[in-house]
């Protein structure tokens, strides 16, 4: 089942690559959800100052673990900033990108948080 955002199928295929281990699953998302918050918040800080190298990281990381939990629009989201501050494209990098980015992360959580109490998003 895909949901507008997570994937459902991808956190079934990391329960699965895990032997079932649902709890493994459960404490890996809380770190994500913990890990990623800080990143969000780094990427808007980032953004605020205008501190295209600073965004690179934050970017990058949430791209990266977004991915790994089924949160494509989000990691999709992060790739692009991750590559407007690689290449210094300010114009990609403006505060409207930092607050789309933060509305898609807290949908995200929601939706990771419902999967984690046993709901689907």
């Amino acid at each position: 089942m895909t949901d507008p955002v997570l994937d459902i199928a991808v956190l079934d295929a990391l329960t699965a690559s895990v032997d079932g281990d649902h709890a493994f699953v459960v404490d890996l998302i809380e770190a994500y959800l913990d890990d990623g918050a800080a990143q969000v918040d780094q990427v808007e800080r980032a953004i605020a100052a205008s501190d295209l190298g600073a965004l690179v990281r934050p970017a990058h990381t949430l791209k990266s673990s977004s991915a790994t939990v089924g949160a494509a629009p989000l990691a999709a989201m992060a790739r692009e900033l991750e590559f407007a501050g690689r290449e210094g494209r300010t114009d990609d990098a403006q505060p409207s990108h930092a607050a789309a980015l933060r509305s898609a992360w807290d949908a995200t959580a929601s939706a990771l948080r419902d999967w984690v109490a046993g709901g689907r998003p």
